[in-house]
């Protein structure tokens, strides 16, 4: 960052200064959010670390690790992700809808309660005390599902809800997530019975071990449906290589056909696959932007076995997931042209596999762009990392 950088975020910084902590914080949820969304804000890098700081340094109710929060939040981190809120799957929470959830909780539906639950937690924490840390937090938890779902069950209180959450965030997914919350705690003991049931690693989804996890799947599935997506979501944490979750999907079917596979007990699994396509493109799109040319060729590489496991394993033509798959990889395919079009005109060569403007299903995307990262993108690389340093040094000579 250059000197004139530094200082205009050091304003930014003395001016949150003056600010009320409630304000400071849903700032920083929404920051974290769009950050997640892949939106390019000015200087917001210095803004997050600097707030992130004051919340974990003070103590406040933000949700950190060893806060009260962490604590109440802790039985949803089998199906917590990382990603924006819009993005998370039904079987997904994004990690940042729980500060909106949380500062809804404490300061609008059970303040004196919460305030009660924060101040007693926060003595047997600083204690060390973490297992009556978990009852303080277990008992406040059943407190907030009853009064939320009181509210929920009606249209009038669903609406107050909503409308509540919007003080804090912009993001009209954090609804969504704060039902799916209510949803995986009132099914926690299945799921957790489920997660520990599985290895911790599992190095390959394949024979004995497919198996035992479909066993598994099918019980779970005839206790509690709808606990299918969260299952499946615990499930893609423990492979080695998350898009093996497809074997869930094509086993049952005995059969390559997407119309078998669709009609199938766990054909959702497909569709998470396509959403690893989906988060991986966004995390392109950061790389590229952030001159991260070593990244972003990992990114590419696992873009590609994922979209070529998908079209090996399944007869995807005609079929929903076909389209949904052509038109990411359209999506990765632009954003890798667009980097590549920015290279001085000496290495325009490397643009001529992104020419075609369809894909074909015997011809991935992702071989050519693997093609192109393996032939060339050291040569990317390079001219990349040159003109980082060409602009630093600019930047910081102005």
């Amino acid at each position: 960052m250059s000197a004139r950088q530094d200082q205009t975020a050091e304003h930014l910084i003395q001016y949150l200064r003056q600010l009320a902590p409630q304000v400071r914080r849903r700032l920083l949820a929404e920051l974290e959010r769009l950050h997640l969304l892949g939106e390019d804000i000015p200087h917001s890098e210095p803004l997050i670390a600097a707030l992130r700081a004051e919340f974990r340094n003070t103590g406040q109710n933000h949700y950190r690790v060893g806060n009260p929060s962490r604590y109440f939040f802790e039985p949803l981190e089998p199906v917590l992700v990382d990603s924006a809120p819009e993005r998370a799957n039904s079987g997904q929470i994004a990690r940042g809808s729980l500060a909106p959830i949380w500062s809804l909780v404490t300061e609008q539906l059970l303040r004196s309660m919460a305030a009660d639950y924060i101040a007693n937690a926060t003595k047997v924490i600083s204690a060390d005390k973490q297992a009556e840390a978990r009852q303080m937090a277990q008992a406040f938890q059943k407190k907030v599902l009853t009064s939320l779902n009181g509210q929920l069950g009606s249209a009038e209180g669903a609406a107050r809800i909503r409308d509540g959450l919007m003080a804090y965030t912009s993001s009209h997914a954090t609804f969504d997530d704060l039902k799916k919350m209510l949803r995986y705690l009132d099914m926690q003991r299945e799921l957790d019975d489920f997660g520990r049931a599985l290895a911790p690693k599992i190095a390959r989804l394949e024979g004995a071990s497919l198996d035992k996890v479909l066993g598994q799947l099918s019980t779970l599935r005839a206790k509690r449906a709808d606990a299918l997506p969260f299952a499946l979501t615990i499930l893609a944490k423990h492979l080695e290589i998350p898009w093996e979750l497809l074997s869930v999907a094509i086993a049952p079917a005995d059969d390559r056909a997407a119309a078998r596979i669709a009609a199938g007990p766990f054909a959702i699994a497909v569709s998470m696959v396509l959403d690893q396509i989906e988060e991986n493109h966004h995390l392109l799109l950061f790389a590229l932007r952030n001159n991260r040319p070593v990244r972003a060729k990992e990114i590419v590489g696992e873009i590609y076995r994922i979209e070529q496991a998908l079209r090996a394993q399944i007869e995807l033509k005609g079929s929903g997931w076909a389209r949904r798959l052509d038109d990411l990889m359209t999506e990765v395919q632009a954003a890798v042209a667009a980097e590549i079009s920015s290279i001085p005109g000496d290495h325009r060569h490397l643009t001529h596999i992104l020419e075609s403007p369809r894909l074909r299903p015997d011809d991935s995307f992702g071989h050519k762009v693997g093609h192109m990262f393996g032939k060339g993108w050291d040569v990317v690389a390079g001219l990349l990392a040159g003109h980082a340093d060409t602009t630093n040094r600019r930047d910081g000579a102005s």
